[in-house]
């Protein structure tokens, strides 16, 4: 088992062996030439799709920014993120279809072992001795609205039409429909018809 086969499937693994610096090298590289690029050259918004590992049609990036592979991430169509969106895909990004990132929006699907002598030097079963983490996923619905400045960490789930408020954590799961806010984050109601701003037309 590679170690990028065994961040995809949970296991402890070595972010730092060559498989994975290059792989993440490539991601890095093209994220800065897309932040260095104007936002309306139509040679811009092309260079996700060279590092992403699949999105749908009528995606925008505002940038900056930042994906720590780019390949362990998959977008359904539609997508928008705002200003300085940051994604550490060391595990499996998964977002559906219609999600909105705000700005300073951050997905974390990485960590790192809490027992220290597991994290700073732990002997690979080739006997090579690195630091570790693991990649728990990350899985967005379609049609979610993320707001300011949260941050999703690895292992939660968030539904479909779901909203979660400026400047959450979010720790566990959010259910379809609710709105969500908080550090940690939970659920405080179901969005309902009574949440409509048609008025305001």
């Amino acid at each position: 088992m590679t170690q990028h086969e065994r961040a995809l499937a949970g296991r402890l693994f070595d972010a730092r062996c060559p498989e994975m610096r290059r792989l993440k090298h490539k991601a890095h590289v093209l994220c800065q030439r897309f932040n260095a690029m104007d936002e309306f050259d139509p040679d811009r918004l092309p260079l996700i799709r060279e590092f992403i590992g699949s999105i749908g049609d009528g995606y925008y990036f505002q940038g900056p920014i930042q994906f720590n592979y780019g390949c362990n991430t998959h977008i359904g169509a539609g997508f928008f993120a705002n200003f300085n969106l940051t994604v550490m895909d060391d595990g499996p990004i998964t977002i559906g279809d219609h999600v909105m990132l705000a700005p300073n929006v951050s997905l974390m699907a990485t960590t790192h072992p809490l027992i220290a002598a597991e994290r700073g030097a732990l002997t690979y079963p080739d006997g090579h001795v690195s630091t570790s983490e693991y990649a728990p996923a990350i899985h967005i619905g379609s049609h979610v609205w993320l707001a300011c400045s949260v941050t999703v960490c690895g292992g939660v789930t968030i539904g479909d039409g779901a909203v979660v408020g400026a400047g959450s954590v979010v720790t566990k799961d959010i259910p379809a429909g609710w709105l969500a806010y908080g550090n940690p984050c939970r659920p405080i109601r179901p969005i309902t018809q009574a949440d409509s701003k048609l008025d305001l037309l």
